[in-house]
């Protein structure tokens, strides 16, 4: 293959050179387009053919189903590694050594207290405020209590600042919820283990003790770790876009909350079991529904099903669908909503309309249903993926300081007015 691709324009000719990744993807270098074209561009709505960088961190492929962490596929880290190991590959690039992840749990757990004046943050909002907004504020309210800016180029202050925020959100996550839920705030209990201590800060009562659940644990574990990185998804360029102008961490984070909580991105694990919820009240009929789904004529959308990037599978979704029959096995829970899910997911997992499809049940499908099992309220769903996402995040904004990433600048195509006159007020 040619190391380089050629443009026409206007009659001239344009060579540009072509980058190949470690796993033969092949792309376009067009850096020089408009400088040798005399400002011509490229258009490409959503981005969907544009590489915005290079990255080390996260590889997909869509049509064969595949998902690694910085080499290490995802079937292996879920089945083999803890949350924290897999946060610590991807912002480092290595797996911890026993002793690199003892230091990182420790260096995370003296970092996790909140000023306390987050709280009166927390009061001002109304238990009818959505979580997602409630998490972005408390995330960019993090900045005016750590005024000083990271040095990136101080691995050090890097170091301090990535145990900081792995700390401190959890905490940010557990008191969105428990200001929802009406229940005094905590700030956890240092003798736990990361997702164990998530888990304590949710739902611990204040007038009885509470129990482990390792089932949960294991589930919550796993659900973190596929959720962790996903490469340039909607909030991962958003964080990297807004860190490219050397906005703070806790800012560009915030705004990658903000690109998450949006229906088509990290809300559509909610999305699903509020489409549950609307068949259940209709009666349940689940055969009804799929029928509605494979008419063309039907605006019916069955969430949850299939994949934009995943044309074959959903890895993620092989590993959870066995974590939720466990989940559900082990609470024994009796939800309606659930059997409806359940219903859903054996018709399309044998309907052949489906299988030619490979609409198979996507992660969400499968997230929501473990969350609802776990008691954790529908809108508060967005919020548990952006505990996942967090590593992935820290991971890209560090890689793109470190990479020295000029600021994003997106270019147009102007298709409005051409030049008119002014026209005074009275004249008009």
């Amino acid at each position: 293959m040619s190391n380089k691709a050629t443009l026409e324009v206007n009659g001239q000719k344009h060579e540009f050179p072509l980058v190949v990744g470690s796993e033969n993807e092949v792309a376009i270098d067009i850096k020089s387009l408009r400088s040798v074209t005399g400002g011509v561009t490229t258009i490409d709505p959503g981005f969907k053919n544009t590489g915005s960088c290079e990255s080390a961190i996260t590889f997909l492929d869509g049509e064969k189903g595949i998902l690694r962490y910085r080499g290490y596929s995802i079937e292996e880290l879920a089945e083999k590694a803890d949350f924290l190991e897999v946060a610590y590959l991807l912002i480092f690039g290595e797996l911890p050594t026993k002793a690199q992840h003892e230091k990182f749990h420790a260096d995370i757990k003296s970092k996790s207290v909140v000023d306390d004046d987050v709280r009166k943050i927390v009061d001002a909002f109304p238990k009818s405020a959505h979580p997602m907004g409630v998490l972005s504020s408390l995330t960019s309210a993090l900045t005016a209590f750590n005024p000083t800016s990271v040095n990136v180029d101080s691995e050090e202050d890097m170091y301090n600042s990535v145990v900081k925020i792995l700390g401190k959100f959890p905490v940010l996550v557990a008191w969105t919820l428990r200001k929802k839920n009406g229940l005094p705030l905590d700030y956890g209990d240092n003798n736990l283990g990361y997702v164990e201590n998530v888990l304590k800060m949710m739902f611990k009562q204040p007038n009885e003790e509470y129990v482990q659940n390792e089932v949960i644990v294991d589930a919550l574990d796993k659900l973190l770790i596929l959720h962790a990185d996903h490469e340039q998804n909607c909030s991962t360029s958003t964080v990297r876009v807004v860190g490219s102008s050397h906005a703070g961490l806790f800012a560009s984070l915030s705004a990658g909350i903000s690109a998450l909580w949006g229906p088509l991105h990290g809300g559509a694990n909610q999305a699903v079991l509020e489409m549950l919820e609307a068949i259940k009240e209709d009666g349940g009929d689940t055969k009804k529904y799929m029928a509605k789904a494979k008419d063309k004529n039907d605006p019916f959308r069955l969430m949850g099903f299939g994949h934009r990037v995943y044309k074959n599978f959903d890895p993620r979704a092989k590993i959870i669908k066995v974590a939720a029959d466990e989940v559900l096995n082990n609470l024994g829970v009796e939800d309606p909503i659930l059997d409806v899910a359940k219903a859903l997911e054996q018709e399309a997992l044998n309907d052949p309309y489906f299988v030619d499809r490979k609409l198979y049940p996507n992660v969400d499908f499968y997230s929501g249903i473990i969350y609802r099992a776990m008691g954790i309220p529908t809108d508060m769903f967005t919020v548990m993926f952006a505990l996942g996402r967090l590593p992935g995040w820290i991971a890209q904004w560090r890689e793109m300081r470190l990479g020295k990433e000029p600021i994003g600048r997106p270019r147009q195509v102007y298709i409005g007015e051409t030049y008119r006159k002014f026209t005074i007020v009275e004249n008009r």
